[in-house]
C-alpha cells in the first residue's frame, strides 16, 4: 500500500485534488441553475456558439454559461412583453377590436409579436 495521501489541497489555485489510481485528479463542480434558459437563452448560445466562440468558451469553462443565459431569457422576455404591450396600446389592437372582429385582432397580434421578437434579437441577442 501506497503512502500518498487521498485528497491533496493546493493553496496557489484553491482547488482540491483526489488520487485516483496513479493519478491526482482536481475536484471540479458546476454550479446548479435552476432557473431555465428558454427560447430567448437558446437562440443567444447558438449565436455564441457560432459567432462568439471566445465568449462561449470562457462563460462554459468558467460555468457561468447557464446563469448569463438565465439571467439574458429574463431580460428579454421582461423587454419582448413591454414592447409588445406598447405597440398594441399605440396601435389600438385591445380587446374591443378582438369581439367586433376576431380575424383582424388575430392578425395584428401575430403581426406585433413578430416586429416584438426582431427587435429583441436585434438589440439583445445577435449582438
Amino acid at each position: 500500500m501506497s503512502n500518498q495521501r487521498k485528497i491533496l489541497h493546493d493553496d496557489r489555485n484553491g482547488l482540491d485534488y483526489v488520487l485516483v489510481g496513479d493519478y491526482y485528479l482536481p475536484v471540479l463542480s458546476l454550479p446548479e441553475e435552476t432557473r431555465p434558459i428558454g427560447y430567448w437563452g437558446m437562440l443567444r448560445k447558438e449565436y455564441m456558439k457560432n459567432y462568439k466562440s471566445g465568449m462561449y468558451s470562457y462563460l462554459l469553462l468558467t460555468g457561468k454559461l447557464d446563469s448569463y443565459l438565465a439571467d439574458l431569457n429574463e431580460q428579454a422576455q421582461e423587454r419582448f412583453e413591454l414592447i409588445e404591450t406598447q405597440i398594441r396600446s399605440a396601435e389600438g389592437v385591445t380587446e374591443k377590436l378582438m369581439r367586433q372582429n376576431p380575424m383582424e385582432w388575430v392578425r395584428h397580434c401575430n403581426s406585433i409579436r413578430n416586429r416584438a421578437a426582431e427587435i429583441i434579437k436585434q438589440e439583445l441577442i445577435y449582438v
